[in-house]
């Protein structure tokens, strides 16, 4: 039985060299978490704008007579905000993990894992302030999460493959949204906030407790 074993433990060397030329396996549970935690702490921020709109008594100083603009252009700096952090935090998790690892941050599996989550990305984006400029608004959650649910999908084959499950909790979450209008905040928390923590963790659990 004993002599089996170093061809397999080499198959699953050939295994490993061929996922490092073909996929980013480098990716962080902690870009997972702190991407969640940020997008929690956008939600809530975004929650305290919009309850100070809806109450004129408790925001009369703040928002004026044209208090709408006002209130969009608030939401739209801290979304801002709040993707720059979440960025910020994931880029630095996976750079670690890669540079322990020996895992090149930039070459072509990364090129091709960045281009398919942005495409679906970026037209999401011009799709959504089309909408934001007709004033469907209660579009922009549920879209941000079908688009966002679309990239990661269509970049889960460069990339560890169980964040295509990721892509199908967005997906779900927003074509349900869709037809809870009003709801899009708690929504747009639940996918960008509770999902991403979960799948961090599972992440974490999965590839890099041990290490």
């Amino acid at each position: 039985m004993d002599s089996q074993h170093p061809p397999l433990e080499t198959l699953q060397d050939i295994k490993r060299m061929m996922e490092r030329s073909t996929r980013f396996i480098s990716l962080s549970g902690w870009s997972g978490i702190s991407a969640g935690v940020c997008a929690l702490g956008g939600a809530w921020a975004a929650h305290s704008r919009i309850d100070r709109f809806l109450h004129p008594a408790v925001g009369r100083n703040y928002y004026h007579s044209d208090g709408g603009a006002l209130l969009l252009k608030d939401l739209m700096l801290i979304a801002a905000i709040t993707f720059a952090a979440a960025f910020i935090s994931a880029f630095i998790f996976t750079w670690s993990r890669s540079r322990r690892s020996g895992t090149p941050m930039w070459d072509t599996t990364v090129q091709r894992l960045a281009w398919n989550t942005i495409l679906p990305m970026v037209v999401g984006g011009i799709v959504l302030l089309r909408a934001i400029e007709l004033g469907y608004f209660t579009l922009i959650a549920p879209g941000c999460l079908i688009f966002y649910g679309l990239a990661l999908v269509n970049a889960s084959k460069y990339t560890l493959g169980e964040i295509r499950y990721l892509g199908y909790g967005q997906l779900i979450l927003g074509i349900i949204n869709l037809w809870v209008v009003g709801g899009g905040l708690y929504f747009w928390a639940a996918g960008f906030g509770i999902l991403h923590i979960l799948y961090g963790a599972i992440m974490w659990w999965k590839y890099e407790r041990k290490s």
